[in-house]
């Protein structure tokens, strides 16, 4: 006869295979909901300055002040295993120096049962908008996006982008005059 160990050992095993398997039919519930959502971004105010990077040296480098409109319904995105959004603007352009540059601008975390619907008007930057080097003075295409990673309760961890976006251009000229 099998002993209280191996016993114990048999259930705890048959235990932890079973919410293993739980566990994965939970995941699979939601693994093929569309957690796409349209969003509407604006900008408001756009200027550019020409300011010392003391961080990366003594040189002068274009820092982008922008403040911009939000609205959006992240309701639908909520389901049961759903814990939370972390939501991330960012902004993406092309200068001679970098074929890609992606600025993270402005973030928020938004947890189930917290309002999901978005409606930010004349918003600044959480983050600073800093090019490295002078790739922001007179830019044409500059592209805001809306993207959120769901933290699930079981499951992966998709980043997922928003359906809307904006494109916008920084001005020619640098300002002199205090910005916000």
């Amino acid at each position: 006869m099998h002993t209280a160990l191996t016993r114990a050992n048999a259930l705890v095993a048959y235990t932890m295979s079973v919410l293993a398997s739980l566990t994965f039919l939970c995941f699979l519930s939601t693994f093929f909901n569309e957690y796409q959502v349209h969003a509407d971004i604006d900008t408001v105010k756009v200027v550019v300055k020409n300011v010392p990077d003391y961080a990366a040296g003594k040189e002068k480098n274009d820092l982008g002040f922008l403040t911009f409109d939000l609205q959006a319904d992240l309701n639908p995105l909520f389901n049961w295993n759903v814990k939370q959004l972390f939501l991330y603007l960012t902004a993406e352009y092309e200068t001679p120096n970098n074929k890609l540059n992606q600025v993270v601008l402005w973030d928020k975390i938004i947890q189930r049962g917290e309002n999901a619907m978005l409606d930010y008007r004349s918003m600044n930057t959480k983050y600073y908008f800093f090019d490295d080097g002078n790739g922001l003075l007179g830019h044409k295409n500059v592209t805001m996006t809306l993207s959120w990673n769901i933290i699930p309760n079981a499951g992966n961890l998709p980043r997922i982008m928003s359906k809307g976006m904006h494109t916008f251009a920084f001005p020619e000229s640098y300002t002199t005059t205090r910005v916000m």
